[in-house]
Protein backbone atom coordinates (compact mmCIF):
# COMPACT_ATOMS: atom_id res chain seq x y z
CA UNK A 1 0.00 0.00 0.00
CA UNK A 2 0.96 3.55 -0.72
CA UNK A 3 1.00 6.44 1.57
CA UNK A 4 2.67 9.82 2.15
CA UNK A 5 5.36 10.63 5.04
CA UNK A 6 6.62 13.38 6.24
CA UNK A 7 10.63 13.25 6.75
CA UNK A 8 13.38 15.33 7.51
CA UNK A 9 16.11 15.81 5.05
CA UNK A 10 18.90 13.88 7.44
CA UNK A 11 16.41 11.05 7.89
CA UNK A 12 15.61 10.95 4.01
CA UNK A 13 19.13 11.36 3.41
CA UNK A 14 20.21 8.18 6.00
CA UNK A 15 17.49 6.29 4.52
CA UNK A 16 19.57 6.80 0.79
CA UNK A 17 22.77 5.55 2.16
CA UNK A 18 21.25 2.75 3.94
CA UNK A 19 19.15 1.08 1.08
CA UNK A 20 22.17 1.98 -1.47
CA UNK A 21 24.16 0.01 0.78
CA UNK A 22 21.71 -2.54 0.50
CA UNK A 23 21.63 -2.60 -2.92
CA UNK A 24 18.02 -1.52 -2.90
CA UNK A 25 16.48 1.47 -5.10
CA UNK A 26 14.15 3.02 -2.73
CA UNK A 27 13.90 2.32 1.21
CA UNK A 28 10.10 1.49 1.61
CA UNK A 29 12.02 -2.38 2.92
CA UNK A 30 13.99 -0.08 5.50
CA UNK A 31 10.80 1.78 6.78
CA UNK A 32 8.90 -1.79 7.03
CA UNK A 33 11.38 -2.84 9.11
CA UNK A 34 11.69 -0.41 11.41
CA UNK A 35 8.19 -0.10 11.98
CA UNK A 36 8.07 -4.30 12.89
CA UNK A 37 10.89 -3.44 15.01
CA UNK A 38 9.28 -0.27 16.83
CA UNK A 39 5.61 -2.52 17.05
CA UNK A 40 7.57 -5.97 18.65
CA UNK A 41 9.56 -3.35 20.82
CA UNK A 42 6.31 -1.55 22.25
CA UNK A 43 4.66 -4.72 22.51
CA UNK A 44 7.08 -6.24 24.14
CA UNK A 45 7.75 -3.25 26.53
CA UNK A 46 4.10 -2.95 27.21
CA UNK A 47 3.70 -6.72 28.15
CA UNK A 48 6.70 -6.32 30.83
CA UNK A 49 4.74 -3.46 32.40
CA UNK A 50 1.84 -5.28 32.40
CA UNK A 51 3.68 -8.37 34.14
CA UNK A 52 5.65 -5.92 36.56
CA UNK A 53 2.28 -4.57 37.69
CA UNK A 54 0.73 -7.78 38.17
CA UNK A 55 3.49 -8.51 41.29
CA UNK A 56 2.76 -5.30 42.58
CA UNK A 57 2.36 -6.07 46.19
CA UNK A 58 3.54 -10.05 46.21
CA UNK A 59 6.24 -8.81 48.82
CA UNK A 60 5.81 -8.17 52.30
CA UNK A 61 6.31 -4.95 53.78
CA UNK A 62 9.86 -6.68 55.42
CA UNK A 63 10.69 -8.62 52.48
CA UNK A 64 10.85 -5.25 50.39
CA UNK A 65 12.85 -3.15 52.81
CA UNK A 66 15.48 -6.23 53.10
CA UNK A 67 15.59 -6.31 48.76
CA UNK A 68 15.83 -2.72 48.72
CA UNK A 69 18.45 -2.49 51.92
CA UNK A 70 20.55 -5.81 50.11
CA UNK A 71 20.35 -3.18 46.19
CA UNK A 72 21.69 -0.54 47.82
CA UNK A 73 24.58 -2.72 49.57
CA UNK A 74 25.77 -4.17 46.32
CA UNK A 75 25.35 -0.82 44.45
CA UNK A 76 28.31 0.59 46.87
CA UNK A 77 30.10 -1.95 45.89
CA UNK A 78 30.19 -1.55 42.16
CA UNK A 79 33.06 0.04 40.19
CA UNK A 80 32.60 2.33 37.28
Amino acid sequence: MRTTIELSDRHRGILHALSSERGLRGYSRIIEEAIDFYIKEKALKDNTVQELLQLKGSWSTEEGERIKAKLKEVREDWRI
